[in-house]
């Protein structure tokens, strides 16, 4: 079920543009995040991170290239974006088909070692409340003393009345900055359908969004809900450290104390 080099270029490029659409300052999110990273693995000399809901390697691809002695796991389990991913952005990471917030979906990532930090961007809001609370109690098991999740989504305000300001605020920002990209979300699939080399991996995504169906998340959990299911899960801080509208990069640390990671339930 693979595609060609040039078929993936193809389809990871639109992919590029019409995630635009929806990302307050895309790039922008993705320099925060890798701040983040550079900070937390200032020294060390072979930083393990784990790019979560990785789609075909946009965010693997740019730590890649700031981190070129980092060990990048990418994991998702959408076949299509997986394989498009693991053709255009080949050297970026070692990619992985796991289910996040699955009994055992970690085990699939093959870890010899703690993590330095797990990051993710507009994947994780799919998940329920339990489940997300499970994903963060995993993530918690695996990662270091002092170790960092990065989450980069849409997070919309504790005060409800302030969410489609938010929204507004950040759209009206995209329109100014960079327009609006010719090809939305739904679009994008509607094309990569009609592609006769994609077939066979829409097949198989269709078969697994079949038996998936109904476990889809709730995106109107707030930044401090979050903050509130991280530190349940064992995490010592958690807080945004970027915000454009409700486009936020939440940061989340482990306890620098060796003995935390004993603390944790997986």
């Amino acid at each position: 079920m693979g595609v060609s080099m040039g078929t993936a270029r193809a389809w990871v490029e639109r992919w590029e543009r019409q995630q635009e659409r929806y990302a307050v300052d895309r790039e922008e999110r993705f320099t925060v995040i890798a701040d983040v990273v550079e900070h937390v693995t200032a020294g060390r000399a072979r930083p393990l991170l784990l790019d979560l809901g990785c789609g075909p390697g946009s965010l693997a691809a740019r730590l890649a290239a700031c981190f070129p002695h980092a060990e990048i796991v990418a994991a998702d389990m959408d076949p299509l974006l997986l394989e498009l991913g693991r053709t255009h952005h080949a050297d970026a990471a070692r990619y992985v088909d796991t289910v996040i917030g699955e009994e055992g979906w970690t085990e699939a990532l093959a870890l010899e070692r703690p993590l330095d930090a797990a990051v993710s961007t507009t994947a994780l809001h799919y998940l329920p409340e339990p489940a997300l609370l499970r994903t963060y109690r995993s993530l918690a098991s695996l990662l270091r003393p002092g170790g960092v999740l990065v989450n980069g989504d849409h997070f919309p305000p504790d005060a409800a009345p302030c969410a489609d300001l938010t929204a507004h605020v950040g759209r009206r920002r995209a329109e100014r900055t960079g327009g609006r990209a010719p090809e939305d979300w739904r679009s994008w699939w509607d094309a990569a359908a009609r592609d006769p080399e994609l077939a066979d991996l829409l097949d198989e995504r269709g078969r697994r969004q079949a038996v998936h169906a109904g476990n889809g998340g709730d995106e109107r959990v707030t930044v401090s809900r979050h903050a509130e299911l991280l530190r349940r899960a064992g995490f010592a801080h958690a807080a945004p450290v970027w915000q454009f509208g409700d486009s936020t990069v939440l940061v989340a640390v482990m306890d620098g104390a060796p003995a935390a990671r004993d603390r944790v339930g997986a």
